[in-house]
């Protein structure tokens, strides 16, 4: 089982930036992948941008440019430095961590945390 632990959140103006960091822990495998995904109310959950246990990244169009994923393996976390925030940005960040085990994929979220950009 893997734990996710997402801190960082909360209500800042726009133009501003914030950091969200999740830590996860228990039964982690060297490859994987995390990354972050966001919720607005009345939206579909959708991704804001992953990175590999190798470092490779991915990034929606919407956030490329302002938002930035990064993650320390020894620490198994990841973070999402989030500058130039708009109020559309305005949601409930998940983190979340995606591994193989047998051929099968596992998916793990955090409980989120809310980002509200205010105009």
């Amino acid at each position: 089982q893997v734990h996710l632990v997402e801190s960082g959140g909360g209500l800042v103006q726009a133009g501003g930036s914030l950091r969200l960091s999740c830590a996860a822990s228990g039964s982690i495998f060297s490859i994987n992948v995390m990354g972050w995904y966001r919720q607005a109310p009345g939206k579909q959950r959708e991704l804001v941008a992953h990175i590999t246990s190798g470092g490779s990244t991915n990034y929606a169009d919407s956030v490329k440019g302002r938002f930035t994923i990064s993650r320390d393996n020894a620490k198994n976390t990841v973070y999402l430095q989030m500058n130039s925030l708009k109020p559309e940005d305005t949601a409930v960040y998940y983190c979340e961590l995606d591994q193989l085990r047998f051929g099968t994929k596992y998916v793990y979220w955090g409980q989120g945390t809310q980002v509200t950009v205010s105009s």
